[in-house]
């Protein structure tokens, strides 16, 4: 192995990450940083039949990888490029995929894993506000973009494959397990560096034994186990709690939001205002603005309603497991109610904890949203 790193896994270069025969041999029809080698591609994908049964067997596991690598990435049109990138290694090494050594399910993963480490290599995170810069006093203070930040992306829900849950005692890894779609543990997990991210995915959420994320890593156990513990105390460190992952019962929830549409929809600011817990948060990427308290996030909600005017439409949707709505305004100069935002919630039993507001062409893309209300 090569030198080590603080995660204390390999520092080499990216393991061979088509494991053609589901165990540590290399794949040779694959160079080392991934190109084909003298692999006929053309000729692999012009067999027809060999095409459409690798098609039916991998179709079922498409939207689980799509989930893994939007965990890994923090960015769903990202997390798709990656997906596409595993199909087609997946395919040019299938004629050489042993069922006896690995499951398909997990071969497609090892390879999904290790494209994701190398998209991730030089890689900035991707945050919310909250996770670069300080809470405003002032509602009324200038906005200011975050120009050139990658920032985090929600994930429309639409039959995510969310894998298996591990069954750990470690307080960190239940959190991890129940809530692995959430969006404040998706902000936390950009905080780990790449491999210990991989490491806590692959053992806390898919409940992988310790010996197989170190073969499809590259690594030992010793490194894998200590790689997962650095990953829990990061998560520790970063005040991450099972409240902030672990949501109320979906009808008490849309009960929660159903409310927040309708105070929002009637611009009534007293009616939002018995909606906010006492420590709430609001922020709205790319602005790095953003709030806490029930004082605060009214205030800016009134600022809204002065700069956008109060005539709001508010779709229903979901995101990361958690209550959304996608939200239209028409101004008094336009007939028509356009879209605006995107915003996600986090809710206790009775109110809004906290919220956070999407103004990103990417989010409205990926979630599929009108420009125009459809109503």
């Amino acid at each position: 192995m090569g030198k080590r790193d603080d995660e204390g896994l390999s520092g080499d270069e990216e393991r061979d990450d088509v494991e053609a025969h589901g165990h540590g041999g290399r794949d040779e029809g694959l160079g080392r940083h991934g190109d084909f080698g003298a692999r006929d591609s053309i000729g692999a994908l012009g067999d027809y039949n060999a095409r459409g049964d690798f098609e039916a067997r991998t179709a079922p596991y498409r939207r689980e990888l799509l989930t893994h690598c939007y965990r890994m990435v923090g960015s769903v049109h990202e997390a798709e490029d990656l997906v596409q990138e595993t199909m087609l290694r997946a395919w040019l090494a299938f004629d050489r995929y042993d069922a006896d050594r690995a499951s398909l399910r997990t071969w497609l993963y090892r390879i999904a894993t290790n494209r994701c480490l190398t998209a991730l290599r030089g890689r900035t995170r991707r945050p919310l506000p909250s996770g670069l810069v300080g809470a405003l006093d002032d509602p009324g203070a200038p906005m200011t973009l975050g120009a050139g930040v990658p920032w985090l992306e929600p994930f429309p829900d639409r039959g995510a494959g969310v894998g298996s849950a591990a069954g750990t005692g470690d307080p960190a890894g239940v959190v991890v397990a129940r809530g692995s779609l959430r969006l404040a543990l998706i902000a936390a997990m950009q905080l780990l560096p790449p491999r210990q991210r991989a490491v806590l995915i692959l053992r806390d959420v898919l409940a992988w034994p310790a010996t197989e994320v170190a073969e499809a890593l590259g690594t030992s156990t010793a490194s894998v186990n200590s790689a997962l513990q650095r990953a829990r105390a990061r998560l520790g460190e970063a005040g991450l709690t099972e409240d902030e992952v672990t949501e109320p019962p979906d009808h008490e929830q849309r009960a929660v939001i159903d409310r927040y549409q309708r105070a929002f929809e009637d611009a009534d600011l007293d009616a939002l205002r018995t909606l906010l817990t006492q420590d709430v948060v609001l922020e709205m990427p790319p602005v790095l603005n953003w709030y806490v308290g029930p004082d605060a996030y009214v205030a800016f909600i009134a600022r809204v309603f002065a700069m956008r005017g109060k005539d709001w439409r508010l779709r229903p949707t979901s995101a990361n497991g958690q209550p959304a709505l996608a939200a239209y305004v028409r101004t008094p100069d336009d007939p028509t109610h356009r879209l605006h935002t995107l915003q996600v919630f986090t809710t206790t039993r009775t109110a809004v904890s906290h919220t956070v507001v999407f103004q990103l062409p990417t989010v409205f893309t990926a979630f599929g949203l009108a420009e125009v209300w459809e109503g």
